[in-house]
């Protein structure tokens, strides 16, 4: 009994020191591409002080000292780099662990996290959702709101599992797939709508335009759009919410320019007036993911009610 008792207390003591928390590891990753501590803290939601003490334990784990200050930030010391090149394998390792024990399983379970627009998410994503969990009441699924860039560097970095995207994007050893066309169109308030015979750019230029806020990938087709035509337009208000460029022009501020998706409800398009542009004003949404990335039974899924959408 008492030899089974040293052997029990020996297996304890060697599982707890080559216990590697992934955690940390994730976190000592994300310091090193992002180049701070700070940088670090706000992409995760947490303090610095509490990313530091995250690589201290890590340091202290593997007796190594893992990061070093310079001039313009922070870097992987040698040991760093090691660790750095090995956590992406670690990672890998996991997800694909994680996805051969899941194949013995009939039920699509688990968290998946997808990025997308404002947009997309209020008006694409809930039906969805909804689908996902009449189909799959295991899986969960969270969602992250930003602009292309945002959501490419957050897959590069793995803190998203896949995002929807407006094109052209383009990242590190990214997977990109074109699922659909989204349209953009022409509202007004109902009761102005006699206002404008026509609506193309030309015509347009002259009614007060109220448009999406400057810097964004909307406004960047939407603008491009114009140009097209030789127009310069100035918006006599601008706004980085659909919903709050919708109340403008239901109360007759002005006209705008959105995605088809954000009108395409009864709903959601009462108290406007809804006209196609000419000449037609689409852009492409892809499906974004790291090749590297197992793809899962849930990511699957999400992808083939994504390729559904019209």
């Amino acid at each position: 009994m008492l030899a089974g008792r040293c052997v029990y207390g020996s297996y304890k003591r060697n599982f707890v020191m080559t216990t590697l928390n992934l955690g940390q590891l994730a976190t000592f990753r994300l310091v090193v591409q992002r180049g701070s501590f700070s940088a670090a803290a706000d992409v995760l939601g947490i303090s610095q002080p509490a990313v530091s003490l995250q690589i201290r334990q890590l340091e202290q784990f593997l007796q190594a000292r893992l990061i070093e200050r310079t001039g313009r930030g922070v870097k992987a010391t040698a040991a760093g780099l090691a660790l750095f090149t090995h956590g992406e394998r670690i990672e890998q390792a996991v997800d694909e662990t994680i996805r051969a024990v899941a194949a013995f399983s009939q039920e699509v379970s688990g968290t998946i996290t997808i990025g997308m627009g404002a947009t997309a998410c209020i008006h694409l994503l809930p039906p969805l959702l909804q689908q996902l969990r009449q189909d799959h009441p295991l899986l969960r699924v969270g969602v992250t709101t930003g602009n292309t860039l945002e959501i490419v560097r957050a897959i590069e970095e793995n803190r998203l599992d896949l995002g929807l995207v407006t094109l052209p994007a383009a990242g590190s050893a990214l997977a990109i797939a074109p699922v659909m066309d989204e349209e953009f169109v022409f509202i007004a308030a109902a009761d102005q709508q006699r206002l404008f015979t026509t609506f193309n750019a030309t015509e347009l230029q002259a009614h007060p335009f109220i448009a999406f806020g400057a810097g964004s990938s909307t406004r960047a087709v939407i603008d491009a759009w114009f140009q097209a035509s030789a127009v310069q337009v100035e918006p006599v208000m601008q706004s980085g919410s659909i919903e709050a460029i919708k109340r403008m022009v239901r109360v007759g501020l002005g006209y705008s320019i959105i995605p088809r998706m954000a009108v395409a409800c009864a709903e959601d398009r009462q108290g406007l007036c809804v006209q196609s542009l000419t000449p037609v004003l689409q852009r492409q949404l892809a499906i974004v993911m790291r090749q590297d990335k197992v793809l899962s039974k849930g990511i699957s899924e999400i992808i083939r009610l994504l390729q559904t959408v019209k």
